[in-house]
């Protein structure tokens, strides 16, 4: 073989390889190209994605608690349900502070442990300030007892638009 590479040139070589070979490099190549698409979309979304149906949805899947705000018509209630990466410790009083250019503090006893304290939700007929908070600010603060999860707002805006047209009825 290195004389016929010697004598040949450099094509020699590569002609040599079976057909066999050939196969196996190129399939190689390929199953490369899909583990790298797989791991690219098999991380979790960190972005706010609006969805509108018979519930309009404005949801977020972040690094340490996924956010779920609801609206549901037929009932005119809103509803934000967060579930941090491990249960939220019991408290009376639940707080979310929005930090950024429109910051604002907002508190409720009014919310509701489910699954062993792995969702906090509270719901309500009026979520301007909710949702002007997830629009217009950076990060967000939910605290219960001693327990507090922080989330990004990052490039909330959009969704937050969608989600407030469906709201109104207006379907996108």
């Amino acid at each position: 073989m290195v004389a016929i590479a010697a004598v040949a040139g450099p094509y020699a070589l590569v002609r040599s390889l079976s057909r066999a070979s050939t196969f196996a490099i190129c399939y190689a190549h390929r199953m490369l190209r899909a583990l790298a698409v797989f791991l690219l979309t098999a991380a979790p979304a960190l972005a706010w994605e609006a969805n509108s149906g018979r519930v309009c949805e404005l949801n977020h899947a972040g690094e340490d608690a996924e956010v779920r705000v609801t609206y549901d018509p037929a009932v005119a209630e809103y509803a934000i349900a967060i579930t941090p990466d491990r249960p939220w410790d019991p408290g009376r009083i639940f707080s979310i502070r929005f930090d950024g250019p429109r910051g604002l503090t907002i508190s409720t006893d009014r919310h509701v442990l489910q699954g062993d304290g792995a969702t906090l939700t509270v719901t309500d007929r009026g979520f301007g300030n909710v949702l002007d908070g997830i629009e217009f600010n950076d990060t967000a603060t939910a605290r219960l007892g001693d327990r507090s999860v922080v989330f990004a707002l990052d490039d909330a805006a959009p969704a937050v638009r969608v989600f407030r047209i469906c709201t109104t009825g207006v379907r996108i």
